[in-house]
């Protein structure tokens, strides 16, 4: 797939793909994603690659989930979560609350729980291959 063929109307979440949290917060926002707003593409793919490239960032210093909108804009870090949290149902979305915070305080704590991420969730040999039913939620 190439940029220019993504959905325009899909929120795009890049995520690691080996790290169990990032696996586990995958997987609830599938679950509380009751809109359908949201699509999925693994950081370490190739179509992970070329959409951090064509946004401007530089894959080799991404330890972050990123939130992309095509052709509108996109976020990182500890604003990423809270604009994903804003298009979730259920309990998420009462993280917003934290956009009060300044964004310096938010992204400490986001690079802190990211840098100990894999020490503390552990970490998968690859990325995760979704079922059946979910494939279609996951971007190529």
């Amino acid at each position: 797939m190439e940029i220019q063929d993504l959905p325009k109307d899909k929120k795009i979440i890049l995520f690691d793909g080996v790290c169990n949290l990032c696996d586990s917060s995958i997987q609830y926002v599938i679950k509380h994603d009751k809109k359908d707003v949201f699509r999925f593409v693994s950081l370490q793919s190739e179509l992970g690659l070329k959409i951090l490239k064509h946004i401007g960032i530089n894959p080799t210093h991404t330890d972050s989930i990123v939130l992309y909108e095509p052709g509108i804009s996109y976020y990182y870090k500890s604003t990423a979560a809270l604009e994903i949290a804003k298009g979730l149902s259920g309990f998420f979305t009462l993280a917003t609350i934290f956009t009060i915070l300044p964004r310096g305080i938010r992204d400490f704590v986001y690079d802190y729980v990211a840098k100990n991420r894999y020490k503390w969730y552990g970490k998968k040999e690859s990325c995760m291959i979704p079922t059946p039913e979910l494939k279609a939620k996951f971007l190529e």
